[in-house]
């Protein structure tokens, strides 16, 4: 073997990487925690906000033992926007107009599926690169990790209260949230902190799926103009 010559990891210990073990234990904890959502919601609230959790660690994990890989940053993705589509499957059962969630889990999708190929057109290397972006809070959302992990955090803490002060399943969206705001409980305090950081990311989200998609159609008309 020259100097020159790495040896090549094989497949399974790729598989096999720390943090992406972590991301199957995410997938696990995520499926016992849905098997119990109705039943039981205060165990699913901690399953699934540990497994939230957890995408710090896998991340982390990557980067001490120096295991980043493409099937990790897909199997984190993935994990998340699978995790946070079953949350709003959710509470579209559970809360009345069911359209409100049904639309943010479109929407969700929808922009970062976009986002993904509109970076794979642009040849970046990650779908975290906009610092060409016009918009400052595009900008800003992907640009600084404090913000948005605020973010996140406040979507998916916003999604576990919902379900938590739901009483039963034909609830008025509305109505229970503006009835726990005007307590003055810890509760209403957290869920009034969760609802600007909840506005910001779906404002990011509109942006992103239109960003993207002026990415595509970009390309498509250069692709064009490049024909003979």
């Amino acid at each position: 073997m020259t100097k020159k010559e790495r040896p090549r990891p094989e497949k399974l210990s790729v598989y096999l990487y720390i943090p992406n073990i972590v991301g199957y234990m995410r997938v696990l904890l995520n499926c016992v925690a849905f098997a119990v959502c109705f039943s039981n919601k205060t165990l699913f609230s901690l399953l699934y906000f540990f497994s939230f959790c957890c995408d710090a660690v896998d991340g982390w994990c990557a980067r001490r033992f120096n295991q980043v890989s493409t099937f990790g940053a897909v199997l984190d993705m993935v994990t998340d926007r699978v995790s946070t589509a079953c949350l709003l499957v959710v509470l579209s059962q559970v809360y009345r107009p069911s359209l409100v969630f049904l639309s943010l889990l479109a929407l969700d999708i929808a922009s970062h599926w976009l986002q993904m190929y509109s970076t794979f057109l642009a040849g970046k290397s990650s779908h975290k690169d906009v610092k060409d972006s016009t918009s400052w809070l595009f900008r800003l959302y992907y640009g600084n990790r404090i913000f948005m992990c605020y973010c996140c955090v406040s979507c998916e803490v916003l999604y576990i209260i919902l379900l938590l002060i739901a009483k039963n399943q034909t609830e008025n969206l509305l109505n229970v949230v503006v009835s726990t705001l005007t307590q003055i409980s810890p509760l209403s305090l957290l869920l009034a902190s969760t609802i600007f950081g909840w506005s910001m990311k779906q404002t990011v989200n509109i942006i992103q799926m239109k960003t993207a998609a002026d990415v595509c159609v970009l390309y498509d008309i250069e692709k064009q103009q490049k024909k003979p």
